[in-house]
């Protein structure tokens, strides 16, 4: 048997419910390893022991009177910390921001809390949400439980190491441009961004969508039993339906997948995920699916004039915190942020319609096609200590031409891993579906866990017998 922290919540609810385990000891087990690994992965914020231990409490009690509120009920949770939690200040990851505990809960974590589950902690993220590394004025250095070298990826830095080490088997991101996938990616888990919309989030935002992290997909597919529940806050959300999330089998053979090995724009892939992302394409290929190439449409002009609008939507906030607020960002957000400053007005509207631009070549060359597989990213992780990539601000995304594109199209795309570099560390493979099929890219990352290799096991306990850090290089 697992170690309680690796047991995966589906296992929890039949354990819970045989009285073979209770919420308490798997929480107080939780508690331990996030103990042992949090002063090397930083990875949470605002954790609370003793309410987690509490809720805890209240769920065994529940399980032992027959009286569950759900499935999820007593299963370790961690949430990210741009998602408001009631009690909780909100500091988006910056020290530029006041801590002003927030009101009530977001939708998510309303969900998560309503259906019994046990809130742990939030987990980190780098300033505004803005970086796809671990990088933060306000919190810790957030690092990758495969190599701490390494970033674990961002902006839910925090829940992708959190889900690779076990904190549990519950984690909720966010993603605007690639915030869930890419963290999954590089820690080796599973990602899921559904169709936006489909998980009620406030405040909604063009692109922006929460959505769960886990080491298993029937874990990401039980929480959208959850997740996917109305909340009228959200005035951008899909309507309510009624969807057989559990129902995770697939038939293969004829389906039309496009494989996808260029962005397009930015950094070039890799050969070790180029190698890795074609053999899972093979894989389906051979169980029966119809692969075929899928060319890239996302245009240098297109992504520049992304950049350009969210460098103008960030502009506008910091200077709303004032100059001396401001400043305590990172150096990294406030040069990307302030190149924005002479853009005119017409220059701003280009590259926010850049976004319908995105949506309509999209969805024309998504239109054979089922499924579309790729890279997550273009390189495994990089340095724990670099804003990005590149760390250049005047080249900030080079690296999310995989997964950007999906979060416009407003298509569901999930990220599973699919092999390792050499160095040892994960390869993501993105599964994208047509707009609104989430149970189908649930159903098809479902189908390649039982395709693909053998995973290697999880990163080792923190400390080896000569006392420091493991999975170090540094």
């Amino acid at each position: 048997m697992n170690e309680l922290p690796d047991l995966t919540a589906t296992d929890l609810s039949r354990l819970y419910a045989a009285g073979d385990l209770s919420p308490v000891e798997v929480t107080s087990a939780v508690l331990a390893r996030i103990e042992a690994w949090e002063p090397h992965l930083a990875a949470t914020w605002a954790l609370d022991a003793e309410a987690a231990l509490e809720a805890a409490r209240a769920s065994e009690t529940r399980w032992r009177s027959g009286e569950a509120l759900s499935p999820l009920d007593g299963a370790p949770a961690t949430i990210k910390e741009l998602i408001a939690t009631r009690g909780v200040p909100k500091p988006l990851g910056s020290a530029a921001c006041d801590l002003v505990p927030e009101p009530v809960d977001a939708p998510p974590a309303a969900r998560l809390r309503e259906a019994g589950a046990v809130i742990l902690a939030k987990t980190t993220n780098p300033d505004f949400g803005m970086l796809s590394s671990g990088l933060s004025s306000f919190h810790k250095l957030a690092r990758n439980p495969w190599n701490l070298a390494k970033t674990p990826g961002g902006s839910s830095a925090g829940a992708g190491s959190a889900a690779a080490a076990g904190y549990g088997p519950l984690h909720l991101g966010t993603d605007i441009g690639g915030s869930i996938r890419l963290p999954a990616g590089w820690c080796g888990i599973y990602g899921f961004k559904p169709s936006n919309g489909r998980i009620p989030i406030d405040p909604p935002y063009i692109g922006r969508c929460a959505g769960p992290m886990t080491r298993t997909v029937e874990d990401a597919a039980l929480a959208m039993t959850v997740l996917s529940a109305p909340d009228r806050r959200d005035y951008m959300s899909l309507p309510p339906a009624s969807l057989a999330w559990r129902d995770l089998d697939i038939d293969l053979r004829g389906l039309r997948i496009g494989l996808m090995l260029d962005a397009g724009v930015g950094s070039p892939v890799e050969p070790e995920v180029a190698e890795a992302v074609t053999a899972a394409a093979q894989a389906f290929e051979a169980a029966g699916a119809i692969v075929e190439p899928f060319g890239p449409y996302l245009t240098r002009e297109m992504l520049d004039g992304l950049d350009l609008f969210w460098r103008t939507r960030s502009l506008n906030d910091l200077d709303a915190l004032g100059p001396e607020r401001a400043e305590r960002a990172l150096p990294y957000i406030l040069a990307w942020a302030r190149a924005a400053r002479g853009a005119d007005g017409l220059s701003a509207y280009r590259g926010f319609n850049q976004i319908q631009r995105m949506r309509e070549a999209g969805a024309k060359a998504f239109q054979p096609f089922d499924f579309v597989l790729s890279p997550t990213a273009p390189a495994s992780a990089f340095d724990a200590h670099l804003p990005s990539p590149t760390n250049d601000p005047a080249r900030p995304f080079e690296h999310i031409g995989f997964t950007v594109a999906f979060n416009m199209t407003e298509q569901p795309a999930a990220s599973i891993n699919c092999g390792y570099t050499a160095e040892g560390l994960p390869i993501g493979l993105q599964i994208v579906g047509r707009r609104f099929d989430d149970l189908g890219v649930l159903r098809l990352s479902r189908a390649w866990e039982r395709l693909r290799p053998i995973q290697r096991p999880w990163p080792a306990a923190p400390f080896n017998h000569g006392g420091a850090p493991a999975n170090s290089s540094s």
